[in-house]
């Protein structure tokens, strides 16, 4: 079984204010993956959604279907 991380529809607000509309990837095992952008972005933002460290809003994040 190839593990895979997907996250689908993320969203994220501060203040009411959003920095993150609507992101979804997967990615598979051994895959290496960039997120590119500007300053003020939603890069870090979606990097700590998907580790956990911030609730997202909307959306969901799976690691092998669970």
């Amino acid at each position: 079984m190839t593990s895979t991380l997907s996250a689908h529809h993320l969203a994220k607000a501060y203040g009411g204010r959003p920095v993150v509309k609507d992101v979804s990837l997967e990615v598979s095992a051994g895959e290496i993956v960039g997120l590119l952008g500007p300053n003020g972005a939603g890069k870090t933002t979606c990097f700590y959604m998907i580790v956990g460290l911030v609730n997202a809003d909307a959306g969901d994040i799976r690691l092998d279907d669970r």
